[in-house]
């Protein structure tokens, strides 16, 4: 499938009657970087719903595909987004590993929301552990007990204004391809029916 471009040609994936996430897959990992930035952030709503379902059981999803294992302890890795809400889109990921944590099998993740509403939201601080399916669950209840350099304060999702953007939530994050993956937010066991798209860098 050759089209005008990348974000095009993932579009047309995804319109099939039955999304094959084999293709989707391989057509992620063949291009660059700054491609398949440009193609998940291109993916709407309906979309990145498909999307999620499709690849459900499709692909393990570990700590260790978030931040690689040769990744340092409490080194940054980014990873680039874009939600489902209604505005301000675009965002990314933070993640690291903390210090003394096996690189090949941590037990769990730290990580953040960069994006251009922290200040008023706050940073959206999170622990990553791993889920009961080959996925990952990002536990915005849990906040890290430490942080690397540059990142902003620790701040509990349970106060001010981030209650009501992180509070009591957590992510389900599904495998996609080797960089790409995609989630679905939940507050207190609820589907909240909000997707959200991530490309690690690299």
């Amino acid at each position: 499938m050759q089209t005008a471009s990348p974000a095009s040609d993932l579009k047309g994936w995804l319109a099939q009657p039955v999304v094959k996430p084999h293709e989707v897959s391989g057509f992620l990992d063949a291009l660059s970087h700054a491609e398949r930035v440009r193609a998940i952030r291109s993916l709407n709503r309906s979309e990145q719903r498909s999307l999620y379902q499709s690849v459900d059981g499709f692909r393990p999803l570990g700590l260790s595909d978030l931040v690689p294992p040769e990744t340092g302890d409490m080194q940054t890795v980014r990873h680039f987004g874009k939600n489902t809400l209604p505005a301000f889109t675009h965002f990314e990921k933070r993640f690291c590993r903390p210090v003394g944590a096996d690189p090949q099998n941590p037990p769990e993740l730290f990580g953040f929301n960069f994006q251009t509403m922290a200040p008023l939201t706050g940073p959206g601080y999170f622990v990553a552990v791993p889920g009961d399916r080959d996925e990952v669950l990002v536990d915005y209840r849990r906040v890290p007990d430490a942080r690397p350099d540059g990142w902003p304060p620790i701040v509990d999702n349970a106060r001010g204004l981030s209650r009501f953007v992180y509070g009591f939530m957590v992510d389900t994050l599904r495998g996609v391809s080797r960089h790409v993956s995609i989630g679905s937010a939940a507050r207190n066991g609820k589907d909240l029916g909000s997707w959200f798209i991530l490309c690690r860098e690299g």
